[in-house]
C-alpha cells in the first residue's frame, strides 16, 4: 500500500452568478479537512479509517475542484462531508464537499472530470480576528489562486490537528472548527517563521516554487 499515491478532493460549490467571497472559501475548506478528520468514520474501524491511514502515511495530497449546477448534485451524492460556512450577508455562503482519500488513478470519475483551474474568488472587507480564535496565516509574498490557497489552508489547518493534544482536539470540534484565515503581513510573516508553529512547505509542483513556506497555523493550544 506504501506505493500506492493517495488523494484527497476537496469540491467547492461555485454557481455562474453566485460566487462565495474568497476568505469565507479558504476558511470553510479548512473546516471540512477538520471535520473528516475527526469523523468517526476516519478512525478506528471506521469505513474511511484504512483510507486516511493510507493517506496520512504518505503526502497529504489535497486537490480542490469546483461545481456548479447538476455537477455539484452528482458530487453531494457520493460519500464525504459538506461544511458550509455561516456567512449570512454578501455574496452567497461558501460550501464545500470534501470526500475520503482514493488513489490517485481510483478518483470517482463525476469527481475527475471537474476542473481545477478558474477558482478564482473576490473578497470583501474582512472583520478583526476575534481574540482566542485559530488563525491560518497565508504567506503575502506569494501569488496563488483561490484553489491552491484552499489546500495549503487545509494543508496547515491539518498539521495543526496533529499537534495539537487530544483535550484541545475535542474542544475545537465542540466549537465547529471555528478559524479564521488571513494574510499575514510582511513582518507578521517574518516573526511567525521563527516561531514553533506548523508551517506548510509546499512541494511545488503547481504555481510555488518547491520548498515554499504557504501557511502558518496559529492555534491558542499551540506552542509558539
Amino acid at each position: 500500500m506504501g506505493d500506492v499515491e493517495y488523494v484527497l478532493t476537496l469540491v467547492l460549490h461555485v454557481e455562474k452568478t453566485e460566487r462565495p467571497a474568497q476568505t469565507d472559501a479558504l476558511e470553510t475548506a479548512a473546516r471540512a479537512v477538520l471535520a473528516i478528520l475527526a469523523d468517526e468514520r476516519s478512525t478506528g474501524e471506521g469505513e474511511w479509517a484504512e483510507a486516511m491511514y493510507a493517506w496520512q502515511d504518505a503526502r497529504i495530497r489535497k486537490v480542490v475542484r469546483r461545481a456548479r449546477g447538476a455537477e455539484w448534485r452528482r458530487a453531494a451524492a457520493l460519500p464525504g462531508i459538506t461544511v458550509a460556512s455561516g456567512a449570512s450577508e454578501g455574496p452567497p455562503p461558501a460550501e464545500v464537499r470534501i470526500f475520503p482519500p482514493v488513489p490517485l488513478d481510483e478518483v470517482p470519475k463525476d469527481l475527475a472530470k471537474l476542473q481545477v483551474t478558474g477558482t478564482d474568488l473576490e473578497d470583501e472587507d474582512l472583520p478583526p480576528v476575534a481574540p482566542g480564535l485559530p488563525v491560518l496565516w497565508v504567506n503575502p509574498g506569494l501569488e496563488m489562486s483561490t484553489g491552491k490557497t484552499m489546500a495549503q489552508v487545509g494543508h496547515a489547518a491539518h498539521l495543526a490537528w496533529w499537534r495539537l493534544p487530544d483535550t484541545a482536539r475535542k474542544a475545537w470540534a465542540d466549537d465547529g472548527f471555528q478559524l479564521a484565515v488571513r494574510t499575514a503581513s510582511a513582518d507578521q510573516w517574518k516573526q511567525l517563521l521563527r516561531t514553533r508553529l506548523p508551517v506548510v512547505q509546499d512541494a511545488g509542483f503547481t504555481e510555488v516554487e518547491p520548498g515554499s513556506h504557504t501557511v502558518i497555523a496559529d492555534h491558542p493550544a499551540l506552542i509558539r
